[in-house]
């Protein structure tokens, strides 16, 4: 039996030359020149006769309902190269019958052990202490020097705790934490597992020493960390944001922070990005990185293996468990 032809994919985001090679092996890959403009790269190709049967592409390019109605008549599917999907519009996509697919699960423990990162670099202020010695402003050691919190014997809130949150609440309970979180409803085998259920958002944070945001964006959890959320919080409290920037309300964060009514703030993730707000940067109780979370080689490869793997399931009329809808 004839092996099936490869699907013909236009990736419209540029990736590691390990996973590019990946896509290439797999697939008929087209990858774009034009980074700035990948859609319009798309629609010319199309009107010189190109044909694709998949858009691959990441958290770089929007696929909203215009974004979807102009790609060219033929594409069968939506690859995004990323677990969140908030990019995407569904019914634009359903009322074109396209296929989506996303990369959950492989990237679950670079995420989990870039909120371990931060949330020690926010307990033990990393912003103040690279910049004092970065800029030659270290005198040496003395005892009330940069003097910061120890994690062991306090209780982490997670809020959302699904399977990133699982895996950050494994490795914190190595470093003697406690942990409490708040899900729409109890997980199944929390307390078993020592996992303490708070019914509100309220109450997790009125409970916690570091509070951990790791659930979805939706529009219930849209800037629900704000200030009216973290006038529950304990003067000690910091905040550790690993899911997604819109989540935290950034007045009612900076408020508590420059105000200094939460002790500080590790942030991966920000509201506009890449455009930060320019009050964090005046702040040195916030320690920011560049949305780095999946930023290991073993997450980037296996996002491109279970896309591949999607893929080529869904082209041989088997299910794939990566399929978002």
């Amino acid at each position: 039996m004839p092996a099936a032809p490869k699907l013909s994919v236009f990736v419209a985001t540029r990736f590691l030359e390990e996973v590019e090679s990946a896509f290439s092996q797999a697939f008929e890959a087209t990858f774009t020149t034009e980074e700035d403009e990948p859609l319009a790269e798309l629609a010319r190709l199309a009107g010189e006769g190109a044909r694709f049967d998949v858009v691959l592409f990441s958290l770089n390019v929007r696929m909203g309902a215009a974004e979807i109605a102009g790609l060219p008549e033929g594409t069968r599917a939506l690859a995004t190269y990323s677990v969140g999907t908030d990019h995407i519009d569904f019914e634009a996509a359903a009322a074109r019958g396209l296929a989506v697919f996303n990369t959950p699960g492989v990237l679950a423990d670079s995420v989990a052990e870039d909120a371990i990162f931060l949330m020690l670099a926010a307990a033990r202020r990393a912003t103040e202490s690279i910049d004092l010695i970065r800029e030659r402003r270290w005198k040496g050691w003395t005892p009330k020097q940069l003097v910061g919190v120890q994690l062991s014997g306090r209780t982490l809130g997670i809020l959302g705790l699904g399977d990133i949150g699982e895996r950050i609440a494994t490795r914190a309970r190595a470093l003697g934490m406690r942990i409490a979180y708040h899900n729409r409803r109890p997980v199944p085998d929390g307390e078993a597992r020592g996992f303490v259920y708070r019914e509100t958002p309220e109450a997790l944070v009125a409970d916690s020493d570091v509070l951990m945001i790791v659930c979805p964006s939706t529009p219930e959890t849209r800037g629900s960390v704000d200030g009216a959320l973290l006038s529950h919080a304990r003067p000690d409290l910091l905040v550790v944001n690993v899911a997604r920037g819109d989540i935290v309300d950034d007045d009612g964060l900076i408020e508590a922070l420059a105000s200094g009514r939460i002790r500080g703030a590790a942030l991966d993730v920000f509201a506009r990005e890449p455009d930060v707000d320019e009050r964090y940067f005046a702040l040195p109780n916030v320690f920011m990185v560049p949305h780095i979370g999946s930023s290991t080689i073993e997450a980037r490869l296996g996002m491109g293996r279970i896309l591949i793997d999607g893929l080529t399931a869904w082209q041989a009329g088997e299910p794939a468990p990566n399929r978002a809808a």
